[in-house]
């Protein structure tokens, strides 16, 4: 049996991961956030610019949340999953470079081709996360879906500590300034983005359609008589059940620490320097990290690793509160950054056995779905928690909630689903 290290396509699959988190790291998690603030939204109050990306950053989620399970249907139906992957990902390819031409103060300008670059983005991890069943046997889940989270954050922080340079030192590339570094950063990871998604584009094959191959509208046609249908077998598929509504708990709280970290580190009143270099150092930990954890979870279950990765969480937000020093948020890095990968790559993993057969995209659809829609319990529950209490550091400490629940319910799915349970319920 080859390994799946050694299978062009698995390796071409995972190469995606290496190739779209550029985009989270650098333009998402990075730059954007700062450089909305400072640069497009010049001149106006930062609760004002902040709102304005919250809206931005907001609308992106809904739009791609609503649409999952009607996209993910679409490519089960039509065996079009790399076709959408490849159509999304040019969207959001074109959005992302877009971003290094516009002007200062057009924050209008900025925050459409933000929203057109994150429908892209998590609209192409639908049919990227379907695919993973085409190219790894159940057997091979944790650690093919490990694969991808970490050559994923290896080269979304090998292209993000370039960027970061470029900001530091832009006269070694020609640049003006910091803030034409910034601007031609975000045509880097266009770039980025687009080169190394070929190795998927000519290497990877899909199984084909559960149905007679059908047009695009057909097939949307379809998928919308589908959804009430598969609402019901999420339901009837209790395990699925659980696992999704806890999933929506703990990864809305992972999801909030990343996207909220540089935030709360300068309310802290941390240098900007400092908290771009502990993320970049969160990439460069989450690498090996994660393929340990792919290993871990395929030798003691998957379920088991994430429970794992969710007590070290709870863990680290609590430690959060007490947090002071630049030297206290680097070793609060490494340490998210030991499971942050491997939280992610196990979920997938961990429901990849529980999706019954022929429903990849379909059921993916609704697994991306609960991430898009996890992507404001959380900073509504932090910004609620700061608003009554004054105190940025207990609104941290509010997301252990998500983490408890989300724990407690993930140990109702069971390890291992049987095949029996696993087969698809007539309606």
């Amino acid at each position: 049996m080859t390994s799946p290290y050694k299978r062009r396509d698995t390796i071409s699959w995972a190469l995606y991961d290496w190739a779209n988190s550029a985009f989270a790291t650098t333009v998402l998690a990075g730059f954007f956030p700062v450089f909305f603030q400072k640069f497009w939204s010049t001149g106006v109050d930062a609760t004002v610019s902040t709102s304005r990306l919250g809206f931005a950053n907001g609308l992106a989620g809904v739009l791609v949340a609503l649409a999952a399970p009607v996209l993910g249907a679409m490519a089960d139906r039509a065996a079009g999953r790399k076709r959408q992957l490849l159509w999304w990902t040019g969207l959001g390819v074109l959005g992302t470079a877009a971003l290094g031409f516009i002007g200062q103060g057009e924050w209008q300008w900025a925050a459409a081709a933000f929203v057109i670059a994150g429908i892209g983005f998590n609209a192409s991890i639908i049919f990227y996360d379907a695919l993973l069943l085409d190219v790894a046997r159940e057997s091979e889940y944790d650690t093919v879906s490990a694969l991808g989270y970490s050559l994923g954050y290896l080269g979304g922080g090998v292209l993000f500590a370039v960027n970061v340079l470029m900001t530091l030192k832009p006269a070694w590339f020609g640049l003006a300034d910091a803030a034409e570094a910034v601007r031609v950063s975000f045509v880097t990871v266009a770039i980025w983005w687009a080169l190394f998604s070929v190795p998927l584009a000519r290497y990877v094959r899909e199984r084909p359609a559960t149905a007679a191959p059908a047009g695009v509208w057909a097939a949307a046609r379809e998928s919308f008589r589908e959804l009430r249908s598969t609402f019901a077998h999420v339901l009837q598929h209790r395990e699925v059940a659980w696992f999704l509504l806890a999933y929506w708990l703990y990864i809305d709280a992972v999801h909030t620490i990343y996207t909220m970290a540089v935030d709360y580190g300068v309310a802290l009143g941390l240098p900007t320097s400092s908290l771009l270099a502990a993320l970049l150092l969160t990439q460069f930990v989450a690498f090996p990290a994660a393929l340990a954890l792919g290993h871990i979870g395929n030798r003691y279950g998957a379920r088991n690793g994430i429970l794992l990765c969710i007590v070290v969480y709870f863990g680290a937000t609590v430690y959060a509160y007490w947090l002071q020093t630049v030297t206290q948020f680097f070793a609060l890095a490494v340490v998210i950054g030991l499971v942050q990968g491997g939280i992610q790559s196990l979920s997938r993993s961990f429901f990849g056995r529980l999706v019954p057969e022929g429903k990849g995209g379909e059921f993916f659809g609704f697994f991306n779905m609960m991430g898009k829609f996890a992507s404001f319990l959380g900073p509504l529950l932090i910004g609620i928690v700061a608003l009554t209490t004054g105190d940025s550091r207990a609104s941290i400490v509010s997301l252990v909630v998500l983490f408890l629940i989300g724990g407690i319910l993930l140990w109702r799915v069971p390890e291992r689903i049987e095949p029996a349970a696993k087969s698809v319920s007539s309606l």
